[in-house]
């Protein structure tokens, strides 16, 4: 057969860091050793999710502080886990909501990826436990964010916060609730509470590019196709609440949207998505910086102790909050 047209697709991880590929090929072999996962009742698959995870989230930088509180919100009490990384007053505030497809994963799976971004850029990191899906659906951990940013405007100076310096930021469906909760605090009237956002590898819209979904939706790339269609499920009341700009922000309007830092890995099946907000942010007038990073896959910033892909993605996010939230 003449196959001089075809497309040569390379072999499945081949374009990967190697750092990276060690780093799935782990976790992944960790998650194989629950039978039967993606059918575990969900109490078994967060526990699972939480062991798998917890190598990656161990070690890394001691903070000079970190305390937790319950903070009191409209929708439910959400806990919160504070990371002071020195005794300098005043320091900005990073807000950060973990991924997992707004169903799995906490606080404790993201716990070294915060605390590491408190140690290099010298900021107090806030880790928001907002409660997960299908318990609850949109927009109640949006809500629950929302809260938790009045709250620390509110007890900023108890905190050792410059309440004037908080930046929102996430991975995953973690990024999608740091840019949606920008949008409904503007559209609420407090356009001001938030001054960054940091989006990593953000779920920005319900549609993938059919391109995207064949070449990385596979378990190698860690983010799985079949996976994403699951967590809208769980996520939303309707498909039809994707037709919300609250909820696909690439439907939103962006303007008056505070500075944005986009991490944005090579192989992904969210990739395209990101590129389009990028676009989409740009057109509105947004400042909006885009980081890509060749060879990296989704989540790749846990791989933070075996990749050196990894630790210049945390630098450039951590360089750009420390320029970005400089006191003016």
């Amino acid at each position: 057969m003449d196959d001089s047209t075809s497309t040569a697709i390379p072999a499945r991880g081949a374009d990967l860091d190697p750092d990276i590929r060690q780093f799935i090929a782990t976790t992944g072999a960790a998650y194989a050793s629950y039978p039967d996962f993606n059918n575990l009742p969900l109490p078994e698959m967060r526990r699972a999710c939480e062991q798998v995870r917890a190598p990656w989230a161990a070690g890394g930088p001691v903070m000079s502080e970190r305390v937790e509180h319950t903070v009191p919100t409209p929708v439910g009490a959400v806990r919160v886990r504070i990371h002071n990384p020195s005794s300098r007053a005043e320091k900005p505030a990073f807000l950060y909501m973990h991924g997992g497809g707004w169903t799995t994963f906490s606080i404790d799976t993201h716990d070294r990826l915060m605390r590491e971004y408190a140690a290099r850029a010298d900021i107090v990191v806030i880790g928001v436990d907002y409660a997960l899906s299908p318990e609850v659906k949109f927009p109640v951990a949006q809500q629950q964010i929302a809260s938790v940013v009045r709250w620390v405007r509110e007890e900023g100076s108890e905190l050792g916060i410059d309440r004037d310096r908080i930046a929102l930021g996430g991975d995953s469906a973690g990024g999608n609730l740091a840019i949606t909760t920008a949008l409904r605090l503007r559209d609420e009237g407090d356009a001001n509470a938030v001054h960054a956002v940091v989006t990593n590898y953000a779920v920005t819209d319900i549609y993938s590019e059919p391109a995207a979904l064949q070449r990385y939706g596979y378990e190698g790339y860690m983010l799985a196709a079949e996976e994403m269609p699951r967590y809208w499920d769980n996520y939303l009341h309707s498909r039809e609440e994707a037709n919300n700009p609250l909820v696909c922000p690439v439907l939103a309007d962006l303007r008056g949207l505070p500075p944005v830092f986009m991490v944005i890995p090579e192989c992904d099946i969210l990739t395209e998505q990101n590129w389009r907000l990028a676009e989409l942010l740009k057109q509105a007038g947004v400042k909006v910086t885009t980081s890509f990073y060749k060879g990296a896959s989704h989540s790749f910033l846990e791989a933070m102790s075996i990749s050196a892909l990894s630790n210049r993605a945390i630098d450039d996010t951590a360089r750009w909050l420390r320029e970005t939230l400089e006191p003016r």
